[in-house]
Order: C-alpha cells, then sequence, then structure tokens
C-alpha cells in the first residue's frame, strides 16, 4: 500500500512537473520578444538578447548569449541580414533544435511586406544594403501582425498540445493590434504626405503605412557618416522640401542632426525603433503610441 501510495505521488510530481514546463524561447530583439509573449503568453520562457536601445545591425555575440541559447526551444530572428550574429550563435550552442530548417528556428520575416528589395547589383560603394531588403519591417503594424503567424505556427509544431492556446492568443493580441492601427491612423490623417528627414533608413514600412514621405537622409549612404558637402546638399534639399522634421534612433550620435535641425529651423526627434529603446515603451504597441504621439507633437509646432 505505502508503495502504491509513493508511486502515485511520484506519478502526479512528475506530471505537474510537465505541465508547468515552459517552453523556452530565444529572440534577437525586443519587438519579436513582446509579440512572443503575446503568442505564447504563460506557457513561454523568452529570453532577447538585444535591448531596444541597442544598434541591432552590430550586436555583439557573446559566449553568455551561446549558453542561453543551449536548451531552448525556440529561436526567432528579424532575418533578411539584420541580426546575423544570431547565426553565430546559433553555431555556438551546438542546439541542433534551432538549427536553421529546425522547427524551432523562426524566421518572422516569412510573408511579411519586405521594401526596397535591390533590383541591381551591390557593391560596398552602396553603403550597408540589405541584399534581401529593408529589414526594418516591424515597423508596420500589420507586418507585426505577420510576425505573429509566423511564431505561433512555430510554437504550435514544437508544442502541439498547447496549439489551440497559441492560436487564441495570436488572434487576441491580432485583434488589439488591428483595432491600434485604426486609431493611430486616424490620428495620423491629418498629417498626410508630411515631409521629413531619417537619420538611418530605417522607417520606409511605417512612412508608408502613416502616409509620410522621407525626403533625405542624415547618412548619405545607410552607414555611411556624411561629409560637409553632403549635409550641404542635405540643407538645401529640406530647405526647397519644407521638411520640418529629423527623425534619428537613440543609438546614433545627434551633432550632425542637431547641426542640421538649427540650419533647417526643423525639429529633431529621437525615436525608438524598438520595444524598449525609450523609458516607458514596454509593448510592442506602447512602440507605436510613443512614436505617433511625438511625430503629431512635431508637426503640430512645425
Amino acid at each position: 500500500m505505502r508503495k502504491l501510495i509513493t508511486f502515485i505521488m511520484i506519478f502526479l510530481l512528475f506530471a505537474a512537473n510537465k505541465t508547468e514546463a515552459k517552453l523556452k524561447v530565444v529572440t534577437t530583439t525586443t519587438d519579436l520578444g513582446d509579440l512572443t509573449s503575446g503568442v505564447g503568453g504563460d506557457r513561454v520562457e523568452i529570453i532577447t538578447l538585444s535591448k531596444g536601445y541597442q544598434n541591432p545591425h552590430t550586436v555583439y555575440a557573446k559566449p553568455s548569449f551561446m549558453a542561453k541559447m543551449q536548451n531552448a526551444d525556440a529561436f526567432v530572428k528579424v532575418g533578411l541580414d539584420l541580426d546575423m550574429w544570431g547565426d553565430t550563435l546559433i553555431d555556438g550552442s551546438r542546439n541542433e533544435d534551432i538549427y536553421l530548417g529546425a522547427p524551432g528556428h523562426i524566421d518572422a520575416s516569412i510573408g511579411c511586406e519586405i521594401l526596397e528589395i535591390p533590383t541591381v547589383k551591390l557593391d560596398k560603394s552602396q553603403g550597408h544594403i540589405h541584399i534581401y531588403g529593408n529589414p526594418h519591417y516591424w515597423l508596420d503594424p500589420l507586418n507585426g501582425i505577420k510576425i505573429m503567424d509566423n511564431i505561433c505556427k512555430g510554437l504550435c509544431i514544437i508544442d502541439p498540445d498547447d496549439a489551440n492556446y497559441f492560436k487564441q492568443n495570436k488572434e487576441n493580441y491580432s485583434k488589439e493590434i488591428k483595432s491600434s492601427l485604426q486609431g493611430w491612423l486616424k490620428q495620423m490623417e491629418p498629417y498626410k504626405g508630411r515631409k521629413i528627414v531619417t537619420y538611418h533608413n530605417s522607417w520606409p514600412n511605417f512612412a508608408k503605412r502613416f502616409n509620410l514621405d522621407i525626403v533625405g537622409y542624415i547618412e548619405p549612404k545607410p552607414g555611411v557618416p556624411p561629409t560637409a558637402n553632403d549635409i550641404a546638399k542635405l540643407i538645401g534639399v529640406m530647405k526647397e522640401e519644407q521638411a520640418k522634421v529629423i527623425i534619428m534612433e537613440p543609438y546614433f550620435s545627434d551633432q550632425v542632426p542637431k547641426l542640421v535641425a538649427e540650419k533647417t529651423g526643423a525639429i529633431l526627434l529621437v525615436l525608438p525603433p524598438s520595444v524598449g529603446g525609450v523609458e516607458g515603451v514596454n509593448t510592442y504597441k506602447d512602440l507605436f503610441n510613443y512614436n505617433i504621439g511625438k511625430f503629431i507633437e512635431a508637426f503640430k509646432k512645425s
């Protein structure tokens, strides 16, 4: 009798531990982390490798990251050669569950609207051009919904027992984003066609979705610092086009943007392209609420 009771207790304890076990998901960016949380809910443990205030192109592949990935069930990446440092980490982790082609290797870009896909042969003289198109696609909320579709598909394959839970969470968060998008579009409607300048070419998807016109960049080519001649040309373009707002990411130097703003009378906005880029932006929806709010403030003043 005692043996039977002991066996039952051990079985129940094992079953409870199995039920409470969470999928371990590693994401390269904070945006993917939040969207994964929206799908996975309390059935996933999320580790995000980069910070929202970091340049996602240049994250250092730390050995400690490899250790975090050794027992991961899934790995979610931006793709399109933005976070190639993640490939180095996968190799170092020796975790076959997240190798390219494995169910646990989730490319968030699949099916998203990707802009600026090169149609000509590229070389280094063109700057840091992404060969598969502009990888900042998450800055369109509709792409955010597609990202969740990709995450959901991956999690359902890895953990089919919780598939309905993941699907329902995805539907709920997707509805929230769609509802919020209608409000954001309505807020931005009075400023349709406003001309802006950006530091880096990070905002084409955002500009297209919210009807903004990017007329120039602080960087003459992606990743290439501007010369005095480049700055003079940009100032001329801004005056001619009457562009009164400059936006830059928090991880770039503001020295040149401040100079251009001073010479043109433009307003300089430091906007986060990712969750966690500034204090208070803790979710994917927060990211758009914050950035759209800052845009509207600037447009009203300009």
